[in-house]
């Protein structure tokens, strides 16, 4: 968010990372994204912005299972930024953050989040919400809704 910000864009991945975040384990309505996306992006196109919301949000008319759009923010940083350079290009107070935390900083123990000067909640904001129950609720919103149309 900090590179859409500043620059105007964002890399494709880092687009649908963020957008399985805010509509599957945050609950925003995938519109409100999009809005934000398209009032920031300078490549704003809107049929693009607007179907790529509708695709990662799994409310488009590709007809993939939802949990194939769940993204892991994790997994995605191992799988297409091992070595952090994307990460610590955006988010400076994650620079000195062992590799091996980069991830998921606030599994650091509080004396490494201390000893690099990168504490969770004061240089950096603690999670808003615990992944693995907002996965859960997603998967049961999605279900409902798929049994609700049938």
């Amino acid at each position: 968010m900090r590179q859409l910000r500043r620059e105007g864009w964002m890399h494709n991945r880092a687009r649908l990372v963020t957008g399985s975040f805010l509509t599957k384990e945050l609950e925003v309505d995938w519109r409100r994204g999009e809005a934000w996306f398209m009032r920031l992006l300078l490549d704003g196109d809107e049929a693009n912005n607007n179907g790529n919301w509708q695709w990662i949000a799994s409310v488009g008319t590709d007809p993939q299972p939802f949990f194939r759009r769940m993204y892991n923010p994790a997994s995605h940083m191992e799988r297409f930024d091992p070595d952090g350079d994307y990460v610590r290009r955006y988010v400076p107070e994650l620079v000195p953050v062992p590799d091996a935390y980069l991830r998921e900083p606030w599994t650091m123990p509080v004396a490494t989040q201390e000893a690099v000067g990168c504490v969770i909640g004061s240089d950096y904001p603690a999670p808003i919400v615990d992944r693995k129950v907002a996965r859960v609720r997603a998967a049961e919103r999605y279900r409902a809704a798929a049994a609700a149309t049938g």
